[in-house]
C-alpha cells in the first residue's frame, strides 16, 4: 500500500481525506465508525455566532414567546434549542470526541461578527480541539455595505481568533470575492493557517402555492469540483497557508486531483451521507490502486505538480479554458 500521509495545519494525518462537518459528525459513534474506516480527521458541526449570543442573553431558544425580547438582529433566528446540543453542549461534545478516538478533531464557528466567537474559540480550545475552523458565512445584502468592508471584516476575524489561541485556524471562505488572489493572500497574511475553498451557501427556494420562502438542501456533486480545482490551482503559488478543498468531491480520483492541484487534503460531507460510511475505505482504496497502477508509493511527491506554475500550459486555469471550450466543444 501507498504512503498516503500528508500534512495539514501542522497535523501529520494518514491521509487527505477528512471528514466535514455534517450530521455524521453530530454523533461520537459515528465519528468513531469514520475513524476505523480510515478518516485522518473530522470537522465537527458548527456552533452558530447566534447560539452563543442568545446563551450571553439568557435566552436559549428563539420561540415565538422569545423573540419579542430579542435584539432586531436574532429575531430571525430559528429554533436550535436542540443544535449541537446547545453552546455549553458543543464543548462536551469535543472533550466525548477527543477521548472516543485517536484522530485529528476540528472544531468549527459558524458566524461572520460576533464578539463572542473569541470567547468560544478558547474554550473549543480548551475543551480539546486540535484545530479550528472559521465558516464566515456572509452575504452582503446591504446596499450601504461595500465589498472592502467586508473583506475587513473577514481579515479583523481571522486577526482576532487568532490573538487569542494557540491552535491552528482554517478560514472557510465563499467564492464569491470580486478578486480571489488578493483576498486570499490578505487572508494568509492575517495569520489563518489553511484555507478552505469553498463553503456553500445553501439556496432557498420558493414555494408558489404557499407563497412562502423556504429553505432548501441539495448534495454536493462531482461538477462542483471543477471551481475548486481552478482556484487550489491558482493559488497554490501565492499562500503559504495550507489548502482544503470542500464540495464536489466524490471519489479517490477527485481526492487525487485536488491533491495534484495544490490541496493538502479533501473535506466529504455529501459523498458519505449518500453512499454511507463505508465509501471512506473505497475512496481510499481507489486512490491507493491508482497510485500502485502508476508506480508512486507515497503520495506526497505529487501535492501541486498540476498547480498553474507547473502545468504545460498555464493560461488553461484563466481565459484560455474559456476559449478552448467555445472552439472545440461547440464546433
Amino acid at each position: 500500500m501507498a504512503d498516503l500521509t500528508t500534512s495539514y495545519l501542522g497535523l501529520t494525518l494518514r491521509n487527505p481525506l477528512i471528514a466535514s462537518a455534517s450530521p455524521l459528525s453530530a454523533s461520537v459513534e459515528t465519528i468513531r465508525q469514520m475513524a476505523e474506516a480510515g478518516v485522518a480527521a473530522v470537522v465537527l458541526p458548527s456552533l452558530f455566532e447566534e447560539q452563543i449570543e442568545l446563551r450571553d442573553l439568557g435566552v436559549h431558544d428563539a420561540s415565538k414567546a422569545n423573540q419579542a425580547l430579542l435584539p432586531d438582529a436574532l429575531q430571525h433566528i430559528p429554533e436550535m434549542k436542540e443544535y449541537n446540543q446547545g453552546a455549553g453542549g458543543y464543548l462536551a461534545h469535543i472533550y466525548q470526541v477527543k477521548k472516543a478516538v485517536s484522530i485529528s478533531v476540528i472544531a468549527s464557528l459558524n458566524g461572520y461578527y460576533s464578539g463572542g466567537w473569541v470567547q468560544y474559540a478558547r474554550l473549543i480550545e480548551a475543551a480539546g480541539a486540535d484545530a479550528l475552523e472559521l465558516n464566515i458565512y456572509h452575504l452582503a445584502t446591504k446596499p450601504h455595505i461595500s465589498g472592502t468592508e467586508v473583506e475587513q471584516m473577514y481579515l479583523n476575524l481571522v486577526r482576532s481568533v487568532k490573538d487569542k489561541i494557540r491552535i491552528p485556524v482554517a478560514v472557510k471562505i465563499s467564492p464569491y470575492f470580486s478578486a480571489m488572489t488578493h483576498m486570499a493572500v490578505q487572508l494568509d497574511q492575517a495569520g489563518a493557517d489553511a484555507l478552505v475553498l469553498f463553503n456553500r451557501f445553501y439556496q432557498p427556494d420558493i414555494d408558489p402555492e404557499m407563497e412562502q420562502v423556504i429553505p432548501s438542501l441539495e448534495l454536493s456533486d462531482a461538477r462542483e469540483l471543477r471551481l475548486r480545482l481552478r482556484w487550489v490551482g491558482i493559488l497554490a503559488q501565492y499562500v503559504k497557508a495550507d489548502l482544503a478543498v470542500t464540495g464536489g468531491v466524490h471519489s479517490g480520483l477527485d481526492m487525487l486531483k485536488c491533491v495534484l492541484a495544490g490541496a493538502r487534503v479533501v473535506e466529504v460531507a455529501s459523498a458519505l451521507l449518500k453512499y454511507g460510511v463505508g465509501h471512506i475505505a473505497t475512496m481510499l482504496s481507489d486512490l491507493d490502486t491508482w497510485l500502485a497502477e502508476h508506480g508512486h508509493e507515497a503520495l506526497r511527491p505529487l501535492h501541486g505538480r498540476m498547480s498553474q506554475p507547473n502545468v504545460a500550459d498555464p493560461a488553461a486555469f484563466e481565459r484560455a479554458n474559456y476559449m478552448h471550450v467555445l472552439k472545440t466543444g461547440f464546433g
